[in-house]
């Protein structure tokens, strides 16, 4: 029994090892790509030159038409929309990245880091008082309730489609099908 035991060890560290190499030739190679995309004729910096081009040509979202005539369509609307914000803010991502230890594999990453570096830091409103106050976690909270308003869902809701990269006209869409719905369903029970 202790022989087998032993034998399994020895197997699975081989396979951690093997394991381990194709790992670091995966991410060696996510890397090189990822190099090789963001060069000036790289293809998110390509397809990021066409979607400014296109959004340029009139309003917030490209049509689905002009998407197709262009030929764009097929490509996944998270890579074209990273594309897009990758030349939008080109200097400032390529300067995290040259600042960066270890690289990036893709766009995700790297937008990440760039709202993580661009986040406003919070300010003291005491000014020259730096003591933290220290709350108790015992006993009932005193706090104000918050009543939520259309007002605050809304600032929520913009500000989670914004930091997402969801357009607010497919948002504006949705919600108008729910309320056209909801209409139909009132019409039926009404009759």
């Amino acid at each position: 029994m202790a022989n087998l035991q032993i034998q399994n060890i020895s197997t699975l560290e081989d396979e951690g090892k093997i394991l381990a190499e194709e790992w670091d030739t995966i991410t060696k190679g996510d890397k090189k790509r990822f190099k090789a995309s963001t060069k000036t004729d790289g293809f998110d910096t390509r397809l990021g030159k066409l979607m400014v081009e296109l959004k340029a040509e009139g309003g917030e979202r490209i049509s689905s038409q002009r998407l197709r005539d262009c030929h764009i369509h097929l490509i996944d609307k998270r890579r074209r929309a990273e594309a897009m914000w990758f030349v939008e803010n080109e200097d400032a991502a390529r300067k995290i990245i040259a600042e960066s230890k270890n690289g990036y594999t893709n766009l995700s990453a790297l937008q990440k880091e760039f709202n993580k570096a661009n986040k406003p830091k919070a300010e003291d409103t005491e000014g020259t008082n730096n003591e933290v106050d220290v709350k108790s976690d015992v006993g009932p909270t005193e706090e104000p309730m918050v009543v939520v308003t259309k007002e605050l869902v809304f600032k929520h809701l913009v500000s989670v489609c914004r930091a997402n990269n969801i357009d607010l006209l497919d948002m504006a869409e949705m919600l108008m099908e729910v309320d056209t719905v909801s209409e139909a369903e009132e019409t039926k029970v009404a009759a």
